[in-house]
Parts: C-alpha cells; sequence; structure tokens
C-alpha cells in the first residue's frame, strides 16, 4: 500500500501531519507526540514503514506506551491510540490534537515539529510559545468553580472513572485513595479546587451553578413539533450519568425495526439508526458543546422519521458540514473534559467519530446524516429514517399478509375524512412517492383497509383515498388484524 492509500483507508482526511513508524518505541513516539501538540496536531501510525508496507507492531507494549504519554508529558493531553488492522496485521493509530496549554514538554523536554522533523525547542520558540498561552483567554473548563470539593464532590463517580480508566489501561494514579490528587492527576483540580469542568464531569448536580449543563429530550407523537409528546425528560447530574441517562431515553423512544433477510426465515430487529452512531453523535456534543454560555446546552428531539441532537458549540473554523465528513484531526473545545471522557471509554475514535457515524448509517441502509452549524444557532447532527422501516420487507408485492404493518398503521391513523395521496404523504412527513405507494399505499388498499373516491380512474388527478368500515373498524379496535 502507498501512504495515500493507507491515510485514506483509516479515513484521516487530507492535509494533516502524518508519521509512519515501524515499531513501538517509546521515546520515539513521545517526542513525536510532544511535539504534535505544540505545533498543530498530527497522526502517527505505528507498524507502518515509510515507504507505506505494513509490517505490524507488536502490542506487548501497548500499556508501557500509554503510561508513558500519560506520566511523562505535561502538562496532561488527550492522546488517543486506537487499534487497527491492515493487510491483516495489527498496528497502532495514534491521534494526538493540537494542544491548548503549550508548550508541552515529553520527559522534561520541550519539542515542535517543523514539516516531517522533531526536535527540540530552542529558547527562544520555548518564549514564542508562553507568549501565545498568555494572549488566549483561559479555557472556561479551566476556571476555578465554586462548588466545594468536601460537600459537593461525588465520589461514587470519581472512583468509577478510576475503575474504568484502570479497566481500559488508561492512566495511571499516583494515589487512588487520596481524592485531590486523584483529581489533580485527572487535570480538574488544582490547589485543591475543582475546575469548572471538574464541577461539570464529578459534583453530584453542578446545574446548580450552571442551568447550561441540564439536558433535555423530548419525543414527538409525529414528524412535526408541536405540543404532542410521546415522553419528555430533564437530565442533571455528573456528566457521565447524564449521558447515560440521555443515550438510554434514545434507545427507549427510538423504535426497532423488524425484516425478514433472504438467507433466513427467522424475522430479526434492529434499531432504526445504528446504535454506534447515536453514542458518538451524543457523546460529540458532550464533548463539543459550548459550556460558558448561560443559554446553551443539549437537546434531543425525536421524531418518527429522524432524530436530532442538538448542542451549543460551533464547527471550527474553516471546517463545513460539507467538509469534515471527509476525516478531521480533532479539534478540542473542552480537552479536559474530553480527556476524562476518553479515560471512561466514551471517546473511541476522537477526530474519526464523523467519518465513522457517516460509515455505520450507509452501512445499515439509512441517507447519510446531516449536519447544520450556526454561530448563533448551535450545531445540529440530524439521523435520517430509512425509507422502509416496520414489518415491511425491502420489496413489497401486490400481496398482502393479513398482519398489519406498522406503516399501514400509521396510514390510517393519519387519513382525516377524504384525501390526496400528495396530503397523505405531507401528513406523514414522506417524501418519495415510490416508497410511500409500495410501503403504505398498496398494502392497505388491498387489505381494503382504505378505498378510492374514483375507483374507476385509478389514475385521476382528482383522485382520494379514505377509510373504509374494515378500516374504521380497525382504528376503532386500536389492534392489528
Amino acid at each position: 500500500m502507498t501512504q495515500q492509500q493507507i491515510i485514506t483507508e483509516l479515513g484521516l482526511g487530507n492535509g494533516y501531519a502524518v508519521e509512519f513508524i515501524p515499531a513501538i518505541k517509546i521515546a520515539k513516539l513521545g517526542t513525536v507526540a510532544c511535539g504534535y501538540l505544540n505545533c498543530g496536531g498530527g497522526y502517527v501510525i505505528c507498524g507502518v514503514n515509510e515507504d507505506g508496507s505494513v509490517v505490524g507492531c507488536n502490542l506487548e507494549q501497548l500499556e508501557q506506551l500509554e503510561e508513558a504519554l500519560h506520566n511523562d508529558i505535561a502538562p496532561k493531553a488527550l492522546i488517543t491510540i486506537e487499534q487497527e488492522t491492515l493487510e491483516g496485521k495489527p498496528i497502532l493509530l495514534i491521534e494526538v490534537p493540537a494542544g491548548h496549554d503549550v508548550p508541552y514538554a515529553f520527559a522534561n523536554t520541550i519539542y515542535l515539529r517543523t514539516a516531517n522533523y522533531t526536535h527540540n525547542a530552542n529558547v527562544e520558540a520555548i518564549r514564542d510559545l508562553v507568549m501565545r498561552r498568555n494572549v488566549e483567554p483561559e479555557r472556561w473548563e479551566r476556571r476555578f468553580s465554586l462548588a466545594a470539593i468536601e460537600s459537593d464532590l461525588d465520589v461514587d463517580e470519581l472512583y468509577k472513572t478510576i475503575a474504568d480508566a484502570k479497566s481500559a489501561n488508561r492512566t495511571f494514579f499516583r494515589n487512588e485513595r487520596d481524592v485531590v490528587q486523584t483529581l489533580e492527576d485527572l487535570a480538574v483540580s488544582r490547589y485543591g479546587r475543582l475546575t469548572q469542568g471538574g464541577d461539570v464531569l464529578f459534583s453530584r448536580n453542578p446545574a446548580l451553578r450552571y442551568p447550561q449543563v441540564r439536558v433535555r429530550a423530548i419525543s414527538y407523537a409525529s414528524d412535526k413539533t408541536g405540543n404532542t409528546y410521546r415522553d419528555i425528560k430533564s437530565f442533571e447530574g455528573p456528566l457521565h450519568r447524564v449521558f447515560v441517562e440521555a443515550y438510554t431515553f434514545i434507545l427507549r423512544n427510538t423504535p426497532t425495526v423488524a425484516h425478514f433477510s433472504k438467507a433466513s426465515p427467522i424475522r430479526q430487529e434492529q434499531p432504526m439508526y445504528p446504535e454506534f452512531a447515536l453514542r458518538e453523535a451524543l457523546i460529540n456534543a458532550f464533548a463539543h458543546r459550548d459550556y460558558a454560555t448561560a443559554s446553551g446546552g443539549v437537546a434531543i428531539h425525536i421524531y418518527p422519521h429522524r432524530l436530532e441532537i442538538w448542542n451549543s458549540g460551533t464547527l471550527p473554523d474553516g471546517v463545513t458540514p460539507n467538509n469534515f465528513t471527509n476525516g478531521q484531526l480533532s479539534i478540542l473545545r473542552n480537552p479536559d473534559i474530553a480527556h476524562v471522557l476518553y479515560l471512561r471509554g466514551l471517546m473511541e475514535k476522537a477526530g474519526r467519530g464523523i467519518v465513522q457515524i457517516v460509515k455505520a448509517c450507509l452501512n445499515a441502509g439509512l441517507p447519510a446524516p446531516q449536519w447544520a452549524s450556526d454561530a448563533a444557532r448551535g450545531v445540529t447532527l440530524t439521523f435520517i429514517a430509512g425509507e422502509v422501516s416496520g414489518e415491511v420487507s425491502g420489496e413489497v408485492s401486490g400481496e398482502v399478509s393479513g398482519e398489519v404493518s406498522g406503516e399501514v398503521m400509521r396510514l390510517l391513523q393519519a387519513i382525516s375524512g377524504e384525501m390526496k395521496r400528495t396530503d397523505m404523504q405531507e401528513q406523514l412527513g414522506l417524501k418519495h412517492e415510490d416508497y410511500f405507494r409500495k410501503a403504505y399505499l398498496l398494502p392497505a388498499l388491498h387489505n381494503g383497509f382504505i378505498e378510492m373516491t374514483i375507483p374507476d380512474k385509478p389514475k385521476s388527478r382528482f383522485q382520494k383515498y379514505r377509510l373504509t368500515t374494515k378500516g374504521q373498524q380497525l382504528m376503532e379496535q386500536g389492534v392489528q388484524a
């Protein structure tokens, strides 16, 4: 393989620094990562020669590498390590986002990147890095919180974080029994005080101080926003717990799709949207949102045929919904919060998460999700339901089984009096005529639940449809025939 083929295969996008290293050499990887942190970020692909030949790498040193990157790089930084396979051989993909707290040092030495070369920083370069940090405003997550560690900290949440990080071999604490030291190791406490990022992550109820951290989730009865809700909840508490509750809400309010494959006569059920894509999208909203704005937040809107996740952040400068689905190096708005989420196993893909979300949806036969970004309104990600769902298979013939599909039931519920086909489609929020006819209209007609108002002229432009007596009885019974 060539270097470019490998970059494309891994979904890294174009224009980013990439270093190819044939084997795990901790000193080498540490200096390269440090240089990336100080100079705009980049990727390291371990197990590949510079000519693109894949040799694989020995993963026995992986734990030692993660320990070195955590302990020997200061200040703490989010560096993600993923195991991938190329040509049947294991490799490591290391992503290093641009650091926010320059200068960074590895083993007490500051390194920089010039082109594809890593070198020690001289005095003048270090002075420039320090000046750059001093002129940049302090991040919201780094400011001190009014929360008191003694009274507001959720110690159980901290211990769960330690357990999650240890189980994944992702961090190493000086003294797990010392709460203050552990918070410092996680970069969410200084001088015995919680930062605002630490407050959001580990206090019992950060919403008392920051109402914007609450998450609101609504499941609507129709595809049009209105006052008819199936479910509505507001979540508050430590960030990880809120994430789990919000994710559970999504799964509870998103129907499963039943279908029969050609290879098996057994009915198979799967979520309407890929669970990985939903999880990745939701954690991105938590990690990249704007926490500083009092009117900000995260909101989840679930409709019968789409799902929206909104957050009050913005896309980075130069990044648009049209180009970032090709692969982007992660640009972190809240690196301290993101680091803890990574330690807990919630940020596996970092900058490649967007590409993986799109890929998961396409592999499930769904349209690619859509992103919309506006500086005033935030970022909205919309998942779109597939055209064939419920109990209808991918191909609907003239013979319809006696079991009423979910599509037919929704059509009967939508009909009011006599309606044109276009009006019924609009009521259901469906755009594709062919899909509507095959999955909704024809099965309802063939089962005798609806009828034409002009049956002798099926293609009349004045044609309308209405419920039959059988259809009315079915609706009154509220059960499937």
